[in-house]
């Protein structure tokens, strides 16, 4: 028996309308599902390398001269002539100033002229000494003039020469005391000479530190006036004593200088490496977590951030050694590690 038209056409629709519910039912069960994933998280990564790490001891300190000296005035007179001005090089030996010396010059002519006199008695008398025609006596005391007038000759020349003011070594002028016309005394203050070429810092290492620092071992300067320079030097010098007051030693580092950079009185820091380890794993320092006396990083692995715990070693200001928990090759996290747990999905971003 053949169902009315309109029988059809209701089971139809009821039959769509079931097959409706039950789609709307599906998608919103897939629609919750995909809520529960969750994001990937941007981070930074970079790759555990290999290279040199080393230990060092850093100090504040104040750039000294090695050599400097205040050139005196070895005779008194007055400034005739001065040869050279503040800041200018001079080489060792060269003329700084020049004082009156008519005096000098006279008593030196004198001096010559009685030398001359007595050399050729002197001659003359060893000559006829020879022939046994004059007394021994008599030829010892023309000896004896004649040596004495010579040293009285070489003492007028030093005189004379005091009159000229040298530099006592290559350097620069640093300051100059006097003027043309001054009356210069004995021992009074007429230049100061600088070896810009050879410097040194001074700093004071805790006693504790002793035992790290030898004579040689290469130290690094960077000074507030010339910031991202460093400059080269080595310890010189380790004091054989410890300071009762304050429990340091008194550390001398020489600093090359030749290019003339550097200035006497400039404050800057001094860093001396006293350890280096060689072609050791380097993690970055931006990736440790240290938490409840651990040290982690987060490892990247495929999509996942995974906690690993590392052991380190030594430290500077970029990079840890790495003991134990990494390999070369291997990515850690530098940059959004703070926010991840375990197993977190991520994905690297370039950098």
């Amino acid at each position: 028996m053949k169902q009315p038209q309109y029988m059809r056409m209701a089971l139809i629709i009821s039959m769509a309308g079931l097959m409706a519910a039950g789609c709307g039912s599906k998608a919103e069960a897939n629609s919750d599902e995909a809520e529960k994933v969750e994001p990937a998280i941007p981070v930074e990564a970079h790759a555990i390398v290999r290279g040199d790490i080393a230990n060092y001891f850093a100090g504040p300190m104040t750039l000294e001269t090695e050599t400097d000296a205040m050139v005196v005035a070895k005779a008194s007179g007055i400034v005739e002539k001065i040869y050279v001005e503040e800041g200018q090089r001079v080489k060792a030996g060269q003329k700084l100033a020049q004082l009156e010396d008519a005096q000098e010059t006279h008593q030196l002519a004198q001096a010559k002229a009685l030398l001359r006199q007595y050399e050729s008695d002197f001659k003359r008398n060893k000559e006829l000494f020879g022939k046994n025609l004059i007394s021994a006596e008599i030829y010892e005391r023309s000896q004896y003039a004649y040596e004495g007038q010579n040293a009285a000759w070489k003492l007028a020349r030093m005189k004379k020469g005091y009159t000229t003011l040298r530099a006592p070594f290559a350097g620069v002028v640093a300051e100059r005391s006097i003027k043309v016309g001054n009356m210069v005394a004995l021992n009074d203050p007429t230049f100061r000479i600088i070896d810009y070429a050879a410097l040194k810092a001074t700093l004071y290492v805790p006693e504790i530190e002793l035992d790290k620092l030898q004579v040689g071992q290469p130290a690094t300067v960077k000074l507030d006036a010339l910031p991202g320079r460093d400059f080269k030097g080595e310890v010189r010098l380790i004091a054989p004593v410890v300071d009762p007051a304050s429990g340091t030693v008194k550390v001398t580092v020489a600093i090359d200088n030749s290019a003339g950079a550097l200035k006497p009185g400039m404050f800057g820091r001094i860093e001396i490496m006293h350890e280096i380890h060689r072609n050791v794993l380097l993690l970055p320092k931006e990736a440790v977590l240290a938490e409840d006396k651990e040290t982690n990083v987060f490892v990247v692995a495929d999509t996942l951030a995974l906690r690993r715990k590392v052991t380190l070693g030594l430290i500077n200001s970029v990079s840890y050694e790495i003991i134990d928990g990494l390999q070369q090759g291997e990515q850690v996290i530098t940059t959004g590690q703070s926010g991840l747990r375990d197993s977190t999905r991520i994905f690297v971003v370039e950098n």
